[in-house]
């Protein structure tokens, strides 16, 4: 009986021992559950406050970074998001260019325009060179040469400027064919459609006495049988030789006794004999005068620029909306610039699609009216310098304008320095307002050119035959990569870099070799250096001008039996930068036009035409 109650206390006692095993394993689960949780408590409070903190100070340290790293590189596309930059200066006469975004400057500017190591009011070497144009002793005059029944009539093409050069060639087509000149009809339905006559512009008893000797000009076709005579319409190809001209017209003029040329605007050669040259230089620079209001009005301008300063700046600039569409560039304008711009564009139904990067690889943009002043500021004029300012509806309006004026913040043009009571004979007609603008420029001490067109190649032209004054005209191929890349290199080396890639653009004599470009931007034939003039060669006053020994023979390999001469020129030779868009002969008809066209209805005389693509390229 005791063994069993043995026995089964020690049952009793296995069954516990048994039970105690089996708790072990969960009590040490629990055990390790909860060391495990206090580990992340102590993890949550101490670690991950530090995690944050290096993460902050890694944060901070790529912020501090990328303040300090150098400004992105611009590409062509940012030029006119530049012109919204905002400018401040301090107390070293220093210009900031900030951008919206970015109070750190990214471009410094002196207010000074330092030392360039030149004069840069006059050019080098001008004394050494005149103007040249009076007519050898064996030009033969009008009185022996005119044939008393040939009349030759012309209908100009364009704006002012582009008129001229047709007015100027029309002397030269009338001598080459011994006729008589009736006063040419200006264009009243170009872009501009300004009404004005002939003398309404210019002094033409003025332009008829002076050109009295090398060819008659009358102002109206005389009557036959007690009517006015009808002329006879054609057309002539462009830059049309001495050959070519006698050989297309003599016989229609024999047959009609009048001829009309309609278009006629670089309807002659570059390429002529050197007394065929001056006559066009005594035509362009002594018979074509204003008349005496433009004339008055336009030396008022002038006085009062020089009541400002004694030296003053006359800048073409060149940025309107039809000139920007024109020259198929892109200016950072994003889709709004395209579709305005592409709007204009369409207007020219003979141009192809444009190519933005490539125009402006080829040096074919104008510049901003921004990177206009930091061509002045690089090239060594100040901020006090006085700017006078010849443009039209600039794009983007005084936004766009803002830099150039904070740069140069005396800046006039004619509405600014004039009443609008004193404007009002002129403002309504765009060939006067024009007028008023060539004589301002004309006179200026230096003349900047944005864009070489018609009025830029004219008035090129005409300072070189009066004295070189100095000429400036941007090297636009050079200096787009370097405004590209400007906020990238210090002011110094920038101006630098700006005032090498000049060299050759600033209107120094000699500059362009006699012969090249166009006749009317370089009258080679008509300037002569000092010591070689002739003894026939009386020098003009007051006119020192550029070398010229070479004189023009025709060209006897490109004579022209008939068809149009000149030297045709790639796609990629035509050059945007020569146009001048304003003067262009804008319409909208779908009719095509051949190179020479003769219509016998004299009222189709000035019907609109589909522009020939040509017209727009000016050699």
């Amino acid at each position: 009986m005791k063994k069993k109650k043995r026995d089964v206390s020690n049952g009793h006692r296995s069954i516990n021992m048994n039970s105690v095993i089996n708790v072990i394993p969960l009590s040490g689960v629990v055990f390790r559950t909860a060391v495990i949780r206090r580990h992340l408590r102590r993890l949550r409070y101490h670690v991950f406050p530090l995690v944050s903190a290096v993460s902050g100070c890694l944060l901070l340290l790529l912020a501090a970074l990328s303040l300090l790293a150098p400004s992105p590189v611009l590409h062509h596309h940012d030029h006119l998001s530049l012109l919204r930059h905002y400018h401040s200066s301090d107390d070293n006469g220093v210009v900031e260019a900030r951008s919206n975004s970015d109070e750190t400057a990214t471009f410094r500017v002196p207010k000074s325009g330092g030392s360039s190591g030149r004069d840069l009011w006059s050019t080098r070497k001008s004394d050494m060179f005149h103007g040249c144009s009076n007519a050898a002793d064996n030009f033969a005059t009008a009185d022996v040469k005119t044939h008393s029944n040939r009349y030759l009539l012309i209908a100009t093409s364009g704006g002012l400027n582009q008129q001229r050069t047709g007015i100027t060639d029309a002397v030269v087509a009338a001598y080459i064919l011994n006729a008589t000149l009736v006063v040419p009809k200006l264009d009243q339905k170009s872009f501009w459609k300004d009404s004005s006559n002939f003398d309404e512009i210019f002094d033409v008893d003025w332009f008829i006495s002076s050109l009295s000797k090398d060819v008659g000009i009358i102002k109206q076709l005389p009557t036959k049988g007690g009517k006015p005579m009808s002329p006879y319409t054609m057309r002539v190809p462009r830059k049309c030789n001495a050959k070519c001209y006698q050989n297309r017209l003599v016989p229609v003029l024999n047959k009609k006794h009048a001829v009309q040329l309609t278009k006629f605007d670089y309807r002659l050669s570059n390429k002529l004999d050197s007394n065929l040259q001056k006559l066009r230089c005594r035509a362009n620079y002594h018979a074509l005068k204003f008349t005496d209001l433009i004339n008055e009005m336009g030396k008022t301008l002038v006085e009062r620029m020089r009541m400002k300063s004694k030296h003053f700046i006359a800048l073409h600039l060149r940025f309107e909306p039809d000139m920007l569409a024109f020259s198929g560039c892109d200016f950072g304008g994003g889709e709004k610039e395209r579709k305005e711009l592409g709007k204009i564009r369409k207007r020219w139904k003979t141009l192809h699609a444009s190519n933005p990067d490539k125009v402006r690889r080829h040096g074919r943009c104008p510049l901003t009216p921004e990177e206009v002043g930091l061509m002045l500021r690089a090239l060594g004029f100040g901020s006090d310098i006085h700017l006078y300012v010849a443009s039209g509806e600039v794009y983007g309006g005084e936004e766009t304008l803002a830099p150039l004026k904070k740069l140069f913040p005396n800046f006039h043009s004619k509405e600014t320095i004039a009443s609008k009571e004193e404007l009002t004979p002129f403002s309504s007609f765009s060939s006067r307002m024009a007028a008023l603008d060539f004589i301002v420029c004309d006179e200026s001490d230096v003349f900047i050119t944005n864009n070489n067109g018609n009025m830029a190649r004219m008035l090129a032209g005409r300072r070189r035959y009066f004295g070189h004054k100095p000429t400036f005209r941007p090297n636009a191929k050079k200096l787009s990569p370097l405004f590209m890349n400007r906020n990238n290199m210090t002011w110094e080396e920038f101006a630098s870099k700006l005032r090498t890639s000049q060299i050759g653009f600033m209107g120094e004599p000699n500059e362009i070799k006699p012969g090249r470009g166009e006749f009317h931007e370089n009258p080679a034939a008509c300037i002569c250096s000092a010591s070689s003039t002739r003894s026939n060669e009386v020098p003009i006053p007051q006119n020192v001008s550029y070398d010229s020994q070479n004189m023009h023979k025709e060209d006897d390999t490109k004579k022209d039996s008939g068809y149009v001469t000149d030297e045709q020129i790639t796609e990629d030779e035509q050059d945007l930068s020569e146009i001048d868009y304003t003067e262009m002969n804008i319409n909208h008809s779908q009719g095509k036009v051949l190179p020479s066209v003769r219509v016998s209805d004299p009222g189709l005389l000035l019907k609109p035409d589909e522009p020939e693509l040509e017209e727009f390229f000016s050699d």
